[in-house]
């Protein structure tokens, strides 16, 4: 099995630039980002997807996006969007829960 590419930024095995880390969550630069600022949080225990995330997980989950929040808020940004993908069908590339935080441009809607 291959290693979790965002299991080792986490671990700093792989370089990044990482804007936040604490006991739970860790968020980085996206390396193709979709906007001015695009960043990712992703949970420190390795979690593959949403839909693999259980109510034991409630927490981390809410600290994922409330994390999101305080960054946004550091970086200055008023309007912003958080993305989820699940599955290959939605844009998941990575096998790793993930929250995109991208802003600092305006967004349309739909989205894709």
């Amino acid at each position: 099995m291959t290693p979790c590419v965002f299991c080792q930024i986490v671990q700093r095995k792989l370089p990044a630039t990482i804007v936040h880390q604490d006991e739970l969550v860790t968020v980085f630069r996206d390396l193709h980002p979709q906007g001015p600022t695009h960043l990712l949080i992703v949970p420190n225990r390795h979690i593959e997807s949403i839909a693999e995330a259980e109510a034991d997980d409630a927490a981390l989950l809410g600290k994922m996006l409330l994390t999101a929040a305080q960054i946004a808020r550091q970086a200055g940004l008023v309007g912003y969007r958080l993305v989820i993908n699940n599955g290959a069908e939605a844009g998941q590339s990575v096998w790793h829960l993930h929250v995109h935080l991208i802003g600092g441009r305006p967004m349309r809607w739909p989205p894709g």
